[in-house]
């Protein structure tokens, strides 16, 4: 919106016109209602280029901005705690576990000058949650598969569908009879039986494969994140502890990547929010504040 379309919808337009046309008409006198008139073309022209004017706009661009940043921050946090609350118990202590790891980074890490260090911890994080929900939808999906021997059964469909083959090549050869026709009709629900019981089985494979990377990764980000912590109590070099997060996170696009590609987690694929704000780890909900390191470097030297 430009300057001036904007001073026309603000509050400084408004207080002018009533301050010069508004007076001029209620005065009565043509020469008031003239003078009134060109003090508010005046205004029109000028304000809009004033200071305290372009300082109004920008307080209120910002404004707007914070609210927008709130509600997309509110909308993550809401999606990343349901996902939590259907974790089991198990997988919920293993997240708020690593949690107090990148708590136990930032604490040692916060005489640093770079904040953005927390932030991709709590891009790590997010990794992590949504690699604990495909575990375990991925879990659950080979337990129910499992109870019902899925490649057993289609090996079983394949020893009856050849045999059925046969028999219906058989009954060809004598001529076209009603119970012939009966026995293609049964070959040709088998043979659809048996190609969907055969998808199930790729299914389970691959499930079985994406199960397995998904706990190397898993695993592979829980050693990497605490070797950072590692790295932040042994060493105080702000540098090569940011050059560690980053390489972690570099690491990280290639997980990224493979999970996007997973049809079935389309819902899972998406960052943590760009605004500047903090989401925290996740326990608790509600994202702390940056850390105030000119407060805390006064308690140190008290």
């Amino acid at each position: 919106m430009s300057p001036r379309k904007a001073y026309l919808q603000s509050p400084h337009h408004a207080a002018l016109a009533l301050a010069t046309l508004g007076l001029g008409f209620a005065s009565g006198e043509p020469l008031f209602l003239i003078a009134g008139f060109v003090a508010y073309v005046l205004g029109w022209v000028y304000v809009p280029d004033l200071a305290f004017f372009r300082r109004w706009l920008e307080a209120r661009a910002g404004a707007a901005e914070n609210v927008a940043a709130g509600a997309e921050l509110a909308q993550f946090v809401a999606r990343r705690t349901k996902l939590l609350e259907n974790l089991t118990q198990t997988r919920r202590t293993r997240y708020q576990a690593l949690a107090a790891v990148c708590r136990d980074i930032e604490e040692a890490a916060a005489d640093g000058d770079d904040d953005s260090r927390v932030r991709r911890l709590e891009e790590l994080m997010w990794t992590f949650l949504r690699l604990l929900s495909i575990e375990e939808s991925l879990g659950e999906f080979l337990e129910t598969e499992a109870s019902e021997n899925v490649p057993e059964l289609a090996t079983e469909a394949a020893v009856e569908v050849e045999r059925l083959e046969a028999e219906v090549s058989a009954s060809k050869s004598q001529g076209a009879t009603p119970a012939a026709e009966a026995r293609e009709r049964l070959l040709i629900s088998r043979r659809e039986r048996l190609e969907a019981l055969r998808k199930r089985a790729e299914r389970i494979e691959q499930a079985r494969g994406n199960l397995a990377l998904v706990v190397a990764e898993q695993e592979r980000l829980e050693q990497q994140i605490k070797l950072i912590r590692a790295d932040s109590i042994a060493t105080k070099n702000a540098s090569a502890l940011t050059a560690r997060i980053d390489a972690t996170v570099e690491h990280l696009e290639q997980t990224n990547h493979w999970l996007a590609q997973m049809d079935e987690f389309k819902d899972l694929v998406s960052d943590v929010p760009q605004t500047g704000l903090r989401v925290g780890f996740g326990d608790p909900a509600t994202p702390p504040e940056l850390p105030n390191r000119s407060d805390r470097r006064g308690k140190e030297r008290a």
